[in-house]
């Protein structure tokens, strides 16, 4: 049984406008105290997984985690190895906010075992930088990725959000256009998508908000597929392109319905036993989470079993995700009943309307069923 392994670290030097995510920016304990509390987590939880889990991806997100030093990022490397089995050809991925690294840091990442990087670039325009909340230019941006091929790393993901406030087509395409000229290893080109209880939230609501229609966004996410492609990317999740061979192991894992733990402030959790799986998260606030730790319980918030019709729903619109989609067979396998028994009348229409389709014994989306995705989605919640 593979095994991932997720490190949440929830601290920012300033929040996104945009950011729904659990991380803050007044952090009421400093980093070897919170790094501390990881540390106890992964021992706590250490029995966990099945007998016999390798671990084969290890995540570092955020919040900020390239805040880290190298050190410590090095001593939660080491706990996964020794509580966890991490394998020696362990995908290991850090998210990085250009402007909080140097390239003396970054070889120091690399240096203690992180091997693949995610840039949180989001934009190369520092206007709509600005209109974001981000603390980094363009510049320094480019420079981030310098330094990272610099320090040794040849496998580099660049982050990239479009449908932004006041962005054209154009504008989007010149992204698009300029991160293909870095040729990193992998894209993911998300849509904007405003989260309630942000900034952006509120701006929308009072209507200060000037976002592309549905039109234009849908432009921009075709433009993507087609501006890659032609740049020797594959698209092999909606929002996700990557060269040959260079598909992030450790978010494919997430589609898949892979188990995977997650340690830190708000963490979330997968694990496909007892019965058809059981997801859980941690306390969100920091204080809860070392608090609770430091009385030796675990931090865990909410728990949930699935049911067997909340695992098929899940197997469907997380793998619907994926180019290649669903494997019937591996569906009827797993649950002892067909696709069709279950959701073939409900979701004839989205067949008539070209949203979905069947080849080769997989169920996927089509083209036009990857823009609109979501209304594929539903019907299985």
């Amino acid at each position: 049984m593979h095994l991932s392994l997720y490190i949440h670290y929830p601290f920012c030097l300033q929040k996104c406008l945009y950011c729904a995510f659990n991380s803050c920016v007044d952090a009421p304990c400093s980093a070897d105290q919170y790094v501390a509390g990881l540390l106890r987590e992964m021992t706590l939880r250490a029995g966990m997984p099945q007998k016999g889990s390798a671990t084969v991806t290890l995540y570092f997100g955020g919040g900020t985690p390239s805040l880290l030093e190298p050190r410590q990022v090095a001593r939660i490397i080491a706990a996964a190895a020794q509580c966890y089995s991490l394998a020696a050809d362990a995908e290991i991925t850090l998210e990085c906010n250009p402007g909080t690294v140097t390239g003396e840091k970054l070889a120091a990442f690399r240096a203690a075992g992180v091997n693949r990087l995610s840039l949180g670039v989001q934009s190369f325009d520092d206007a709509l930088l600005e209109r974001l909340g981000r603390v980094h230019s363009a510049e320094q941006a480019l420079a981030a990725f310098a330094a990272a091929r610099g320090a040794g790393f040849d496998n580099i993901g660049i982050d990239l959000i479009h449908s932004l406030p006041g962005q054209t087509l154009g504008q989007w395409q010149r992204e698009l256009e300029r991160a293909c000229a870095l040729r990193p290893e992998h894209l993911s080109v998300y849509g904007l998508a405003v989260e309630e209880g942000t900034p952006f939230a509120e701006l929308e609501e009072a209507g200060k908000l000037s976002l592309p229609d549905e039109d234009v966004a849908a432009d921009m996410y075709e433009k993507s597929a087609e501006i890659l492609g032609a740049n020797g990317y594959e698209q092999y999740e909606i929002a996700n392109f990557a060269r040959p061979g260079c598909r992030s192991r450790h978010n494919s894992g997430y589609w898949q319905r892979r188990p995977f733990l997650g340690f830190g402030a708000g963490a979330h959790s997968f694990l496909r036993a007892p019965g058809d799986g059981i997801r859980f998260s941690n306390a969100d606030r920091v204080e809860d989470y070392l608090r609770l730790l430091a009385d030796d319980s675990l931090p865990t918030g909410e728990s949930r079993t699935l049911s067997p019709a909340e695992a098929m729903a899940e197997s469907l619109f997380l793998g619907l995700r994926l180019a290649e989609g669903v494997a019937l067979e591996h569906f009827q396998k797993e649950f002892s009943v067909s696709f069709q028994e279950v959701f073939g009348s409900a979701c004839a229409d989205l067949f008539a309307a070209g949203l979905l389709e069947l080849r080769h014994g997989f169920l996927r989306l089509t083209a036009k069923g990857r823009i609109l995705s979501n209304q594929v989605f539903v019907r299985f919640l």
